[in-house]
């Protein structure tokens, strides 16, 4: 399986980081590539296809509509043109240099900035921010909201919303105003309920998922769920149509393997995936902590890199410790296959059990364990593990 990348020179990892696009995403199952092989050998009317698609998507996801993008990314692009444009195609045309007397400010939350939101700012609108790192008072999010407000972004996820207003109460007030509130859900899964909890349940008028991440779908794929009238919009600035979208153009085994990934999601057993996840975590704690020098902590995290319920071990170094982060890092990345693992800060990185394939997790634990027990991590004179 990996012989086509060893062709080329390319080492394959070891993924216990997360879905990282720069690591490939996830890994499909082998029936949501074979249904991309099946619907590559025919030609279909591409606009036939997406709404077909888009219909059963939503009644998987229990939303009113559904769409598939180029990425999650590319959704938002398109969610934010929907809510400048409505389904009007003279004002399409005018993306994204020609905003004037138009609905152009996004508002978002300072504290949710994050390098994502230039998928937002591609179609020309101003994002204007609200509430500062610290907190968020509920006047600024009315103050902000005015006769160009287009939209209300909101970057879901724990890891985001620690000093922001809550999702309802944003919503509410937006809609008091009639403005759409888009939600960013690109890595909020699991839990599956979220595929219709921001929608369905909370009211927003879109929320945008990876199709690469835990979807386990193509990498270039991201899915939109919400209202009819917002998710129509998107289709009329998206592809194959010459408009803002065009450049992200989604390919019918995109179409197809997206919507296999997600009938598999659904029917999967979350809760057993969760124990074996659980059970892996607990192994690697048990076995690294008892090996452990002083100034090495581990010790497990409840939540995965983007605040999903998934559980992982943070592994620190004291800064009195003989080596750095970046020291283990490369110690990681020496073996053969090289572990990737989440920076998460100056001085801790994260394994995540997530994403291993079969008889990965104890390589893991025993590259880990050589790692602690060699030279590399030798203790300083005197000292006593466990200490």
């Amino acid at each position: 399986m990996t012989e086509i990348y060893q062709k080329l020179g390319v080492q394959p990892v070891i993924n216990c980081a997360t879905t990282y696009t720069r690591l490939g995403g996830s890994i499909m199952a082998p029936h949501v590539a074979q249904a991309m092989a099946d619907s590559a050998g025919v030609f279909v009317n591409i606009f036939d296809l997406q709404e077909a698609v888009g219909k059963r998507l939503a009644e998987l996801t229990h939303n009113e509509a559904a769409y598939v993008s180029n990425g999650a990314a590319a959704a938002l692009t398109l969610a934010t043109a929907a809510a400048v444009t409505g389904n009007d195609v003279a004002l399409m045309a005018r993306f994204p240099n020609r905003l004037d007397g138009l609905k152009n400010q996004v508002v978002v939350h300072r504290y949710q900035r994050n390098w994502y939101d230039v998928a937002v700012r591609l179609t020309g609108v101003e994002l204007v921010e609200i509430g500062h790192t610290y907190e968020t008072y509920d006047w600024e999010l009315d103050d902000a909201i005015n006769d160009r407000t287009a939209a209300v972004i909101y970057f879901a996820g724990t890891h985001l919303n620690r000093n922001t207003l809550p999702l309802e109460y944003v919503i509410e007030r937006a809609h008091a105003r009639g403005v759409p509130v888009i939600v960013d859900a690109a890595a909020q899964l699991p839990p599956a309920s979220n595929l219709w909890h921001f929608t369905r349940d909370l009211g927003a008028d879109v929320a945008i998922f990876s199709g690469g991440k835990l979807l386990r779908g193509p990498q270039n794929s991201g899915l939109a769920v919400g209202t009819e009238k917002m998710i129509e919009a998107m289709r009329l600035n998206g592809p194959p149509v010459q408009r803002i979208g065009r450049p992200m153009k989604v390919s019918k085994e995109a179409m197809i393997g997206l919507l296999a990934a997600v009938e598999t999601y659904l029917e999967t057993d979350h809760d057993a995936e969760a124990l074996k996840w659980e059970t892996v975590v607990a192994s690697w704690q048990t076995a690294w902590q008892e090996l452990a020098p002083r100034w090495l902590t581990v010790e497990r995290s409840a939540t995965g890199e983007a605040g999903e319920p998934i559980p992982r071990i943070l592994m620190r170094v004291s800064p009195d410790a003989p080596l750095s982060r970046d020291d283990l890092i490369e110690g990681l990345h020496a073996g053969n296959p090289p572990i990737e693992v989440v920076v998460e800060n100056q001085t801790t990185i994260a394994f995540s059990p997530h994403l291993l394939q079969p008889g990965e997790a104890e390589i893991v634990e025993r590259r880990v364990s050589e790692l602690i027990a060699s030279h590399l991590l030798a203790q300083p004179s005197g000292a006593i593990a466990g200490d």
